[in-house]
């Protein structure tokens, strides 16, 4: 008897963990204003109708500290300036700007590990990034 309510338990916690996964991913798209068709990166600075200040300043007011990197990005097939920040407390914020409107889209927290940024986990949907930042 005992050992049917382990199975149980293990089976529901499962179906559980699946179900917050499927949620935590739609939740994660973003929607901009500008599409992006192909992978044109030369042409994205074009595409932008927010300047990077402007960009960068918007995400500063969102996520104080100090801008370690900025760029034009294709963000679930939209233009968006990616602005990554190191807050006070060591964490990288990565905060997404809208290239279209300068509206603040989403804030991805990624955890300083106290490396050189390598393999920077996104708190939001657990997947590994590689690279340098």
């Amino acid at each position: 008897m005992r050992k049917t309510g382990i199975v149980i338990g293990v089976a529901v916690a499962t179906v559980l963990a699946i179900g917050g996964l499927a949620v935590s991913s739609q939740q994660a798209k973003l929607t901009g204003s500008i599409a992006v068709k192909g992978n044109d990166e030369a042409g994205y600075a074009g595409m932008a109708k927010v300047s990077l200040d402007e960009a960068v300043k918007t995400a500063l007011q969102s996520v104080p500290g100090k801008v370690l990197k900025v760029e034009l990005e294709d963000e679930d097939g939209y233009l968006v300036y990616g602005v990554e920040i190191a807050k006070a407390d060591r964490q990288i914020a990565d905060v997404k700007i809208d290239a279209g409107n300068g509206k603040l889209l989403r804030i991805d927290n990624d955890r300083n590990d106290g490396d050189d940024g390598e393999d920077a986990e996104d708190s939001e949907n657990g997947e590994k990034e590689g690279g340098k930042r």
